[in-house]
């Protein structure tokens, strides 16, 4: 089923696996941050810096990243009033931040004041509202009170909230490899971002909906987040090469 409405051009996936990777710099500092971009240079473009980064080092590391010619994925998963999001999206903006994360938890009048902020400014990110974190499953959100029936409850929860921030002019999703297929066929001109990529034989950790590199791209990913496969790897640069080669044959 296509959302109807409005349907702007989609944001094309990237022809080359270099530029659909993002590699999450989930570190305590930019020392640790800028080591991990420098060994990977050459190899991946996109980075991104997270609520642990981000709270350490602020507005400089996406500096720091934006000066050696990389492209920064901003995960703060915004989730406040309205007024007060519409103000961090413009922020965000000014900061040059190429995409950017929006809790599509906070509701309609939430996304649709992102999506207004991120329209009134030039050069603005890519907007994507995240649906249901990875780490989460159906008894994390029977406890948080979702309902819905086993076993398709978070699917149910991740097309609910992204059919809403479509129709407030959102864009661009994140969910899990588990629903994006039928992401995919229900929204074809959205941009799909998808975290807890695991490659064959990783341990999952605290991510509880994952899949390989080459199963999240053959079922319609534009970019993938990967973090701990490549970033704690004995040698990441080899393991992002491996993956990258992997997305290279499915492609």
């Amino acid at each position: 089923m296509t959302v109807p409405g409005s349907e702007p051009a989609r944001f094309s996936a990237p022809a080359s696996a270099h530029d659909r990777v993002i590699v999450a710099l989930d570190v305590p500092g930019a020392e640790q941050a800028l080591g991990l971009a420098e060994r990977l240079n050459g190899l991946i473009q996109w980075f991104k810096v997270g609520l642990e980064l981000y709270v350490s080092e602020g507005n400089a590391i996406v500096e720091m990243l934006r000066t050696r010619g990389y492209s920064v994925f901003l995960d703060l998963k915004l989730h406040d009033i309205p007024n007060t999001v519409a103000g961090a999206v413009r922020s965000a903006s000014r900061a040059g931040v190429q995409m950017l994360t929006v809790h599509a938890g906070g509701g309609p009048a939430m996304l649709s004041a992102a999506a207004g902020a991120a329209a009134s400014m030039p050069n603005a990110p890519q907007l994507l509202a995240v649906t249901v974190l990875t780490s989460m499953d159906q008894p994390q959100l029977a406890a948080v009170g979702i309902s819905g029936s086993p076993p398709n409850r978070v699917l149910d929860q991740v097309l609910r909230l992204a059919h809403m921030g479509w129709q407030s002019g959102i864009r661009g999703f994140v969910s899990s490899a588990e629903e994006l297929s039928v992401m995919r066929q229900t929204f074809p001109e959205a941009t799909l971002v998808i975290p807890g990529i695991r490659p064959a034989g990783a341990v999952a950790a605290d991510q509880k909906r994952v899949a390989t590199p080459a199963a999240a791209i053959a079922a319609g990913a534009d970019y993938l987040v990967i973090g701990r496969p490549i970033t704690q790897a004995p040698d990441p640069a080899a393991a992002a090469a491996a993956i990258l080669a992997e997305i290279e044959a499915t492609s």
